[in-house]
């Protein structure tokens, strides 16, 4: 089996909210049993066991969390509203670390603020309340703008995860630290993965980036991801790792730059939560997409994610014109999120090829069952 600490859940921002995660290191300091509510920092104590937040309430507007990881597992912290859209969130908190984290809500109502010891499942969860702020957005009009804008913010931030996780990766393989570039990979890919919909809009970036060995045009070099994962499982690094790692980051980059000028529309949104379980459906049942390392697993909860978060994006504009539908996604996504959580290994998945032919089959089966619902999103969004 392999254990990466790997999975994020995807940040869907609020729609109608603008959220700003602002990650730094910092020094937890003051009294902060009333800080909530006097707009100071609320001090948050994470363990293997518990997250201890010092305030249930704040005043909407900026709301700041210090986080402090006391366990012995890495871990993150997430602020969810309704549905488990994330308002912000910071990963990656190693034992000992301090990391702060600034989330600007504007509606108030009931959250819930999450530690997640290994960075796995749904977490410790405590009620937290917003106080005040702004009535909720009901034109539908504002609704779709403010979809779009959340679907960016959720982009913008797997788009800087992946160039700093590539950058990892690819100094591990330039290094020849074979182990350490193996335990980088499948990470790697989980924020490619969440947002390939948007990465196929460039062109040759994501045949660059993601082309497999086996859908390769007569005289198309291979490079990029499945290369490397080639080199890494099959072959031994070759004279031209290096090189092709290196391409790998440039087109990253590339690729990070251009998201940033992208105009998504709604219907973007939907189509690509469709699509993202498509990929799911023709490369992760049949375990095409990782056919070296067989870590499908990792790449079908980042497809999983990012249709979610796509999905967690257009929720207020679902609501308002099918509510119903929103029912049955949110079935559908858990009956799929369950049977993931099934082939978990320590902070990972099993490899693909360890799973029996009906557990195969049973995933196919709830796919489709998702992506049932999911075709009729884009019809939704369009009325």
């Amino acid at each position: 089996m392999i254990v990466l600490k790997s999975r994020r859940t995807p940040l869907a921002v609020l729609a109608g909210v603008s959220a700003l995660a602002v990650l730094t290191a910092c020094d937890s300091k003051g009294d902060t049993a009333a800080a909530g509510a006097a707009g100071g920092p609320i001090r948050v104590e994470a363990t293997d066991t518990a997250c201890a937040v010092s305030a249930s309430t704040a005043n909407a507007g900026n709301v700041t969390f210090e986080i402090t990881n006391k366990g012995t597992k890495v871990t993150e912290f997430y602020l969810y509203a309704e549905g488990d859209r994330i308002m912000g969130e910071v990963e990656n908190i190693a034992p000992g670390l301090n990391r702060r984290l600034i989330v600007e809500v504007a509606d108030a109502g009931k959250y819930q603020a999450t530690c997640k010891p290994g960075m796995a499942g749904n977490g410790i969860r405590s009620d937290f309340t917003i106080t005040g702020g702004a009535a909720k957005q009901t034109n539908a009009s504002a609704l779709k703008a403010a979809a779009t804008k959340s679907y960016a913010d959720y982009i913008s931030n797997n788009t800087a995860a992946l160039e700093e996780e590539t950058a990892k990766f690819v100094d591990a393989v330039k290094a020849k630290k074979v182990d350490e570039a193996k335990a980088g990979y499948a990470r790697t890919r989980v924020y490619y993965e969440r947002i390939e919909p948007v990465a196929e809009k460039f062109g040759d970036l994501d045949p660059l980036i993601d082309a497999r060995e086996a859908d390769l045009e007569p005289g198309q070099k291979f490079t990029g991801f499945h290369r490397l994962e080639k080199d890494l499982w099959k072959t031994g690094l070759q004279a031209d790792s290096g090189a092709i790692a290196d391409k790998l980051l440039v087109d990253v980059k590339d690729l990070v730059g251009k998201a940033k000028a992208l105009q998504l529309t709604p219907l973007d949104l939907a189509n690509g939560a469709k699509g993202l379980m498509d990929e799911v459906a023709t490369g992760k049942i049949t375990g095409e997409e990782e056919a070296f390392s067989h870590t499908d697993l990792f790449d079908f909860q980042a497809n999983l994610d990012g249709s979610k978060g796509a999905i967690n994006s257009l929720r207020p504009v679902l609501q308002e014109k099918d509510a119903t539908l929103v029912s049955t996604l949110d079935k559908e996504f858990a009956n799929v999120q369950a049977l993931l959580d099934k082939q978990r290994a320590g902070d990972g998945f099993k490899f693909y090829n360890e799973l029996s032919p009906d557990q195969i089959k049973e995933f196919a089966s709830a796919v489709d069952a998702l992506s049932e619902p999911l075709s009729k999103v884009a019809e939704v969004v369009a009325r």
